[in-house]
């Protein structure tokens, strides 16, 4: 089947498309009703179907005879360990947990908050919560005591599920008193807490309320699964809101299911039994749909890596995991790749491993700049498959379908839009612009399966921050355009567009330029105050390991490369070397906080940074270089 009928079917009939593909799915009780609307008006998938995701994802697969092959790898570089966990063995375990949740007064419909390393026990807890018709909320584990507690005053659990402690590169990071200062400040007030106690780190207990996770399982009956609706909500994950406060991204049983099995084959062309490796965190969307849901509900191995894609111990680290698992396919950001090239920038250590298992690698996270794209597939000589999607979609929106046909790809394209999406690309007044222009891109409702269909607790947000800037549409807050073949180009977030002297200028265009110098590892191009034009760009730039161009004369072939490219109206005339770039712990750059840091406004350190310190640190570099807006201006 080509990509253009697969994606005009689902366009035209989405009720018989959607129908389809749910039938490749285990139900308790097959869905009738495909395409319903709920009391807000919002398109609900799969209503009256009956399921259990964990069932789907693992009970069937050893009922259909497969319960000795993999299911789950761990692989813990920081603390030398490796597992295999067959899917009978892990079934097993997650039974047994899901019995010790309800044991301790866990049952359907409650929440459960999981704050967790990248461990095999994360997994097992949050396939747990779906057995019994618990609603999991994972906290990415380390971060603080205070955003933990907002988000168990929202979810108000009733139990959290904890570690000891992380491991990081040379260091360990406690979670047990981060634990109980949430617990303290919290608002909601919970008794029970589920501790899994790592030899790196043992935490103390809490008499009363604390419950080490290695004696009581052992004494724990097995549950069976509990049977829920299409519909009823399998997750609430928590993204960084506009407000300073998360907002809890709500996704569905059922249209998650049938949208991340079909994924599996039609975007990542997965069979039953290949290895998968999303090299991501269980705390991020990623994790959720492509560490732990997708693989097991399409019968494959998945790969839980404690490691960075450096450092741990060499750039050689995702080189050395895909040989020894004979990985088919690995999902990582391209941050990833841009930390193993500044590190190995001629790949060298390359040539110690052998990827020939290894068929795509699929990037997406944030904007996957050309030279990225350019050095990955040169280097790897694989295809490198460029996805766009959200937090709140759950998996992608744009894609080159290679499970289907595979397109031709274009750099600094995410391909097409994936079957379920309709991308339009829309002017101020919400009006479709012609292809080759820039504007917002949205999407046409009904969404597909799988996206959120509120947040939790609070659908007027929701409203008001996806649905009413463009009635009719989901606004993705994301900028871009539609070229003449119908590719899709994500530029980044809309706010993202500067105006120089009344031209509006995309900063992902200037950074795609910035990034193609041979020098340069990462950068972020913003906007600055000026006087006489309104704002102008500046580059901040991280160089590669090894880099001896000198800062004057990496300014005068950057400013050079713009003007050849885009023009003297760009105006990128400064470009300052920096140390490092504030980042989120999935490895985006802050480019929002570093335009309130030029404009002297006052933000919020989000939760998601990677380390605090590197405020403090670029805000002094940009105020010692002159491009914080003077208090007078601000």
């Amino acid at each position: 089947m080509s990509y253009n009928t697969e994606y005009q079917a689902s366009i035209n009939d989405p009720e018989a498309f959607w129908r389809k593909k749910a039938t490749d799915l285990p139900w308790f009780k097959a869905p009738e009703q495909i395409l319903s609307e709920d009391d807000n008006g919002i398109a609900r998938w799969f209503a009256d179907g009956e399921m259990n995701t964990c069932y789907m994802a693992l009970d069937y697969h050893v009922e259909q005879g497969r319960g000795d092959q993999t299911a789950i790898i761990y692989d813990s570089p920081v603390t030398s360990t490796k597992q295999k966990i067959t899917y009978h063995d892990l079934l097993e375990k997650v039974a047994h947990f899901a019995g010790l949740m309800q044991s301790h007064g866990v049952g359907k419909g409650d929440r459960v908050v999981i704050y967790m390393p990248m461990i095999a026990e994360a997994v097992i807890a949050m396939l747990a919560s779906a057995r019994i018709g618990a609603i999991h909320s994972v906290v990415f584990g380390g971060f603080s005591a205070h955003e933990l507690a907002v988000r168990i005053d929202d979810a108000q659990p009733t139990l959290l599920i904890t570690a000891s402690c992380g491991i990081e590169i040379n260091r360990t990071i406690e979670y047990k008193p981060m634990v109980d200062e949430a617990i303290r400040l919290a608002s909601h007030k919970l008794d029970k807490v589920i501790l899994l106690q790592r030899k790196q780190c043992l935490a103390s207990m809490q008499e009363g309320r604390d419950i080490d996770w290695a004696s009581a399982v052992c004494k724990a009956p097995r549950a069976d699964c509990v049977s829920v609706k299409g519909t009823d909500p399998l997750y609430i994950l928590y993204t960084s809101g506009t407000t300073g406060k998360p907002k809890g991204v709500v996704r569905d049983n059922g249209g998650h299911a049938v949208a991340l099995k079909y994924s599996m084959s039609a975007v990542y062309n997965m069979q039953q039994g290949d290895v998968f490796w999303a090299a991501s965190d269980v705390g991020w969307v990623v994790g959720h749909s492509y560490i732990v849901y997708a693989p097991l509900l399409h019968g494959c191995t998945s790969i839980v890596y404690e490691g960075k894609p450096v450092r741990t111990p060499d750039a050689g680290a995702f080189w050395r995991v895909i040989e020894e698992y004979k990985v088919n396919a690995i999902f990582a950001a391209p941050t990833a790749f841009r930390a193993i090239r500044k590190e190995d920038p001629e790949a060298s250590l390359l040539a110690n491993y052998d990827l020939s298992s290894l068929h795509s690698i699929f990037m997406a996270g944030e904007r996957l700049d050309p030279p990225t794209y350019e050095w990955t597939k040169q280097k790897t000589a694989k295809p490198v498959i460029d996805h766009w999607w959200q937090t709140e979609t759950g998996w992608a929106i744009a894609s080159n379908l290679v499970g289907i046909e595979k397109l031709e790809t274009k750099p600094g394209s995410a391909t097409k839009p994936v079957p379920g999406f309709h991308v339009q690309i829309l002017d101020n007044n919400g009006k479709p612009l012609p292809a080759n222009t820039q504007g917002s891109i949205a999407i046409k409702l009904p969404l597909p399966p799988s996206c959120l269909a509120s947040i939790w607790g609070d659908f007027d947000r929701f409203a008001s921050g996806y649905l009413t800037e463009y009635p009719g549409y989901y606004c993705s807050g994301d900028g871009g355009y539609i070229d003449e073949d119908g590719y899709l180009f994500v530029m980044g977030r809309t706010d993202d567009v500067i105006n120089v002297a009344g031209h509006r200028l995309s900063t992902g265009e200037m950074e795609e330029i910035l990034a193609a110098h041979d020098a340069v590892a990462e950068c972020s191009v913003i906007g600055v105050y000026d006087s006489l034009k309104g704002q102008v760009p500046v580059g901040l730039a991280l160089l590669k390991d090894g880099a001896t161009i000198s800062e004057a004369e990496l300014q005068n072939e950057l400013v050079a490369m713009v003007r050849k490219e885009i023009g003297a109206v760009a105006c990128l005339k400064q470009t300052i070397v920096v140390p490092r770039l504030p980042k989120t712990r999935s490895g985006k750059i802050l480019r929002k906080l570093l335009r309130q840091i030029a404009e002297n406004q006052d933000f919020i350190t989000p939760s998601t940074i990677d380390d605090p310190s590197s405020v403090d640190e670029i805000k002094a570099i940009m105020q010692s270089n002159g491009l914080v807006k003077e208090q007078a201006e601000a």
